[in-house]
């Protein structure tokens, strides 16, 4: 018996689109990073990228449990030397939600290149209006 590999061919992609409102971080970023990765399919591999399509909308409105928004830091680096920058998450839900929300997913998946194409299929919205309305997204209900 074979081991089957499903081929670029195998693959059937769908869009998703994920209301965040009102949902934790953490919690919405770890089903969002199964969904991309394919580990919801049953032809899922890990070497292969089998994922599908991921909208998130209403970034803005996600939500951080016990005292995160003064105490979670988000960190990036200038590139000069002594160029760390760090941000709270309150200022930055405020000023750019769809970068801690994509921050919080993408630290979720695979590092590399397989990774980054995961990434490339995830589009992130701090309100409730999206572009990719001809590719009919399903709603998918993660308030479980």
């Amino acid at each position: 018996m074979k081991t089957f590999v499903p081929k670029a061919a195998d693959i059937d992609r769908k869009w998703y689109v994920v209301d965040a409102e009102g949902v934790v971080l953490g919690r919405l970023a770890s089903q969002v990073a199964n969904i991309l990765r394919g580990k919801n399919k049953p032809i899922y591999t890990p070497n292969v990228d089998t994922g599908d399509y991921v909208i998130i909308i209403n970034a803005e409105k996600v939500v951080l449990t016990g005292k995160k928004l003064d105490q979670k830091i988000y960190y990036h680096h200038s590139g000069y030397a002594g160029g760390l920058k760090e941000t709270k998450y309150r200022k930055l839900l405020a000023e750019k939600p769809e970068l801690a929300v994509r921050h919080a997913v993408v630290g979720m998946l695979p590092k590399g290149p397989l990774g980054r194409k995961m990434a490339k299929k995830l589009k992130i919205y701090a309100g409730s209006e999206y572009e990719q309305a001809a590719q009919k997204p399903e709603a998918l209900d993660l308030k479980k």
